[in-house]
């Protein structure tokens, strides 16, 4: 747990929210599209759909039509957005999740549902697919329990074989009561369980966790889905990996970089990436520091 200490996860994730708050900021106002602040020290950029609800400044026209027409994708705008009723103003619209520039969802939505990202085929080899698939959002894993039921675990994507978990600010992995986690049915045969980050009473990374036992229930890959800029969460990342003890689905999971992706996406997209929430595939090895933006200093 000392290097994950060392990192400051906490700086990153305020850097990373700080950039991503002034990016957005221009972003709207360059096109003119309705927004709001939330409250607080580090106020998050949130959009609203157009009146005619055709087109949603959080993501690309072309994306947010097709997200449009497939009820899979659809269903995905309306997950509930956590905090509105404190952090966001009123509105005659509910507040949704995927309405904030900070959502990792809407990022993995952004990147996987506009129209010619399922086109590339040197997408599919990083990802480590065969065949082109079509995303599935908030898939429910059915993760086998100790006691013969299932724990309804929602995975962010499954594309095809390969179970998918999407990060951008969120502090960590979340932490879990040590008997839950060993509830799972595979638990002890998946992991080296002495040596997995905990504490007394709470496993930590739990979601790491809980998706590689997804994916050894379903015989899937797995993937986790990061920003370079977030050092804090690969270092969390191999501390879980380096705990799972059978090899087979050892080389099934692996983590990958927002940064990694972008070098093969549609340009239009990368653009899109680059002005909206600083990715780019040049940025693939930034060193593991947590700098400090000016306003004027976003490129």
């Amino acid at each position: 747990m000392s290097q994950l200490t060392n990192l400051r996860p906490l700086a990153f994730v305020s850097s990373l929210r700080t950039e991503l708050s002034l990016r957005n900021q221009r972003y709207a106002e360059r096109l003119r599209l309705p927004f709001c602040e939330s409250r607080g020290d580090l106020p998050v950029i949130c959009y609203s759909p157009s009146q005619d609800g055709s087109r949603h400044g959080n993501f690309l026209p072309e994306t947010y039509q097709a997200i449009l027409k497939n009820e899979n994708w659809r269903r995905r705008l309306e997950k509930a957005h956590s905090q509105a009723r404190t952090a966001l103003p009123r509105s005659d619209r509910r507040w949704r999740e995927l309405d904030s520039s900070n959502s990792s969802d809407a990022l993995l939505m952004n990147v996987f549902c506009f129209p010619g990202t399922l086109k590339q085929p040197r997408l599919f080899a990083l990802l480590g697919l065969e065949n082109q698939a079509v995303p599935q959002f908030g898939f429910k894993a059915r993760v086998p329990l100790g006691n013969g039921h299932a724990d309804r675990t929602e995975v962010d994507m499954k594309l095809g074989d390969l179970l998918v978990e999407s990060k951008l600010t969120e502090s960590d992995f979340q932490s879990r009561q040590v008997q839950a986690v060993e509830g799972y049915r595979d638990f002890r045969d998946v992991f080296n369980c002495r040596n997995l980050p905990r504490s007394k009473d709470l496993y930590f990374s739990y979601q790491l966790i809980r998706n590689v036992l997804a994916a050894y229930a379903n015989q899937c890959s797995f993937c986790v889905i990061a920003d370079a800029r977030r050092p804090d969460l690969r270092e969390a990342w191999y501390a879980v990996m380096r705990c799972v003890q059978i090899l087979d689905l050892r080389l099934r999971c692996k983590m990958l970089t927002w940064q990694e992706l972008s070098a093969e996406l549609p340009d239009k997209l990368k653009d899109f990436l680059k002005e909206k929430y600083g990715i780019t595939s040049n940025g693939l090895r930034s060193p593991p520091s947590a700098p400090r933006f000016e306003r004027d200093e976003i490129p």
